[in-house]
């Protein structure tokens, strides 16, 4: 994506003469990598299976573990708990640990990350000792070790997932190297130095963003803690820069725009610092510099719970998980208001937050499954969340049918405009985005009455020959948030006939909304006893059912406001306003 501007830039006129922050333009090829990309990577997956590649894996250094990390989050403790009990859990898809067979895998792939990637672990460590934890992380690793260890293939050799089982493997080493088999701690330690150096040849090849931040991860955790790490260390620390540059934007968000991946990417990094701790080493100062822009970012999408909103299909993770996360980072940041490459606006006055995606989706091949959710809100008072987005595309329960999942990542599970029932960005068969939104423009206006937010997206104008406009403001005492949404004729392609909207706000499962006697808003009780008023002018308004996805991925029934009507051929819009009335 290209974006004019910043928070901080300065005002003037980007290098092509447009205002910065006045236009948004999503570029790119939407369909996934070139054809050139996708041959270049599946030869060289190919050359895994090759002589050559089993000679690159073989080392001169002894074999041990030179520290261990001190893992600073904790993991799930259903998770742990449920492995424990013999049962490996995740989103809800279980297998029991003695029936497992990697070899021959009956599993998802999102289960498949998981048992790969080792962060099993973390979960276990959560809730038992070492002493009770060991033997069942041991059983694990065996059954990894016989099935992958010695075979170089998809997905247990994935650069990605090498990188995190390298940082899980040094932070819960006691776990994995507790036993007196010489015979097992050499094949453990074996397959270390061989991920290793598989990942010196192979991080730079997994995917933009979060993957690749791991992979690099993964690459200086081995320099760091292996034996002969020091020329590893210092080509780990470049590529872990570049790796940085082309998936944190200057704003501090991430490529792909999913708060989630940003959360992941924030972890990785600060657990990376943490191994050259264990080393009594400082980490490139590149490495705490990104972390500071990237919290500011994550806090920037945090509602007054201090929890995520669930932008691009994340989940609304609670307050807890993200203050853990703030706090082991060190970084003492604000909330970021204005982030123009990261795509999120965000209005705070008093208890109330409002956050607006302000941006078109991610392109597909930096983001799979992401989400048409383009001038969509969010808004809460204080810990309470009042509108929503059904969210939980990419994080919702693995036992859900793949139809409802798919659902929540149209347009119209999101507190925002349709037109004619359609997706502002095209969603195909296969899951990648389409055709929709291209330009944006935004401005912001900060006044001593009032925030106030325009933009407007091309997403319709292709098909339905409309623009949609969207205006917000937040009044400065947090009581109402005042908005309007328009649908004006585009160039060239307006004049065809009456187009049918609708316009949506999901209602977090916490809000109760009721009709007002005239049918022309409704009264919003919160379970903490706060009433909002909405009215709305220039539409049909009608309360219908709603689903939300809570932080652990279980979709809950909520309700949702809908205003229905058709803007004619020469536009038309809708007033609206949320009023907290005590």
């Amino acid at each position: 994506m290209s974006r004019g501007g910043d928070d901080d830039a300065a005002d003037g006129l980007a290098a092509d003469g447009i205002e910065h922050g006045k236009r948004l333009i999503r570029v790119g090829g939407d369909r996934g990598l070139s054809l050139a990309d996708r041959v270049s990577d599946r030869l060289f997956r190919m050359s895994w299976r090759t002589p050559i590649h089993s000679l690159r894996l073989r080392g001169r250094h002894p074999l041990k573990l030179i520290a261990v990390t001190d893992d600073p989050f904790m993991g799930d403790p259903a998770r742990g708990n449920a492995l424990l009990e013999g049962r490996l859990m995740f989103r809800g898809e279980s297998h029991d640990v003695v029936t497992l067979n990697p070899a021959k895998p009956d599993w998802s792939a999102p289960f498949a990350d998981y048992f790969h990637g080792f962060s099993w672990l973390r979960d276990l460590s959560t809730v038992a000792t070492r002493q009770q934890a060991a033997p069942r992380a041991e059983a694990l690793m065996r059954k990894w070790l016989d099935a992958h260890a010695a075979r170089v293939t998809d997905p247990g050799w994935r650069a990605d997932l090498w990188g995190r089982r390298i940082q899980f493997w040094a932070a819960h080493a006691p776990l994995i190297l507790s036993s007196t088999d010489l015979v097992y701690r050499s094949a453990v330690l074996n397959a270390l130095a061989r991920g290793a150096r598989h990942l010196d040849r192979a991080a730079d090849r997994a995917p933009l963003g979060a993957p690749r931040i791991a992979a690099w991860c993964g690459v200086l955790t081995a320099g760091l803690m292996i034996p002969g790490g020091d020329p590893r260390r210092a080509f780990g620390e470049a590529g872990l820069s570049r790796a940085l540059g082309g998936a944190i934007n200057r704003d501090g968000g991430i490529t792909g725009r999913s708060p989630l991946a940003l959360l992941d990417a924030i972890q990785l990094l600060t657990l990376l610092r943490e191994t050259y701790a264990a080393r009594r080493l400082d980490a490139p100062g590149f490495v705490t510099e990104t972390l500071d822009r990237m919290v500011s970012a994550l806090l920037g999408v945090c509602h007054g719970d201090r929890g995520l909103a669930s932008w691009q299909g994340g989940l609304p993770l609670s307050g807890e998980i993200i203050e853990q996360t703030i706090e082991a980072t060190g970084a003492r940041v604000r909330p970021l208001r204005q982030a123009h490459e990261w795509g999120y606006q965000r209005l705070a006055q008093q208890r109330t937050v409002v956050i607006m995606d302000a941006a078109p989706p991610p392109i597909a091949r930096v983001m799979a499954g992401g989400c048409a959710s383009t001038l969509a809100i969010e808004f809460s008072d204080g810990a309470e969340r009042i509108v929503v987005s059904c969210g939980g595309a990419r994080g919702a329960d693995l036992r859900l049918p793949s139809a409802l999942t798919e659902g929540l990542r149209t347009t119209a599970a999101h507190s925002t405009l349709i037109v004619r029932d359609s997706n502002s960005t095209a969603i195909h068969p296969d899951g990648t985005l389409g055709r929709g939104v291209v330009e944006m423009e935004l401005s912001r206006t900060e006044t001593e009455t009032a925030s106030r937010i325009d933009a407007a997206h091309d997403g319709y104008a292709r098909r339905h020959g409309v623009i949609h406009r969207r205006t917000v403001a937040l009044g400065t005492d947090g009581r109402d948030v005042r908005g309007e949404d328009s649908l004006l004729p585009a160039a060239k392609r307006g004049g065809k006939g009456d187009v049918p909207f609708a316009i949506r706000f999901h209602l977090h499962p916490g809000v109760e909304a009721s009709p007002t006697a005239d049918n022309s808003g409704a009264l919003l009780r919160t379970r903490s006893g706060a009433v909002w008023q909405f009215r709305a002018r220039g539409a049909e308004l009608a309360i219908e059912e709603s689903v939300w996805v809570d932080g652990k991925g279980i979709p809950r029934e909520t309700q949702q406001i809908v205003l229905t009507g058709a803007a004619p051929a020469g536009g038309g819009s809708v007033s609206w306003l949320f009023h907290r009335a005590r």
